[in-house]
């Protein structure tokens, strides 16, 4: 089986620096700014691995062309089920457990 290399955007990010700017760059190629975009200040501090990229906040003009973007690019409106927010709670709480197994 012929394994595909992948590409520099196509490989998970290794830090939340280099997120925040791949989707700062991506947004700025379909001319998109947003300009609160960078790491969420209290999961980012001292490199937690599990930090979080905060989106920050946005017009409704922004928000609208976002949408169509996202669109544009396959995604439309149901293309994936929203979790529930239990569901989104547990998973918060397994990867909260799985980071806290490395600590000692």
């Amino acid at each position: 089986m012929e394994m595909k290399e992948m590409t520099v955007d196509e490989r998970p990010a290794r830090s939340a620096e280099e997120a925040v700017e791949r989707v700062r760059a991506a947004l700025y190629d379909v001319g998109i700014v947003l300009p609160s975009l960078r790491i969420d200040p209290v999961t980012g501090a001292h490199g937690h691995p599990y930090a979080l990229v905060d989106l920050g906040r946005c017009n409704i003009g922004v928000a609208s062309k976002l949408a169509a973007v996202l669109r544009a690019k396959g995604c439309p409106p149901d293309s994936a089920e929203t979790p529930t927010d239990e569901a989104l709670r547990e998973r918060v709480r397994r990867l909260n457990r799985e980071s806290v197994r490395g600590v000692t």
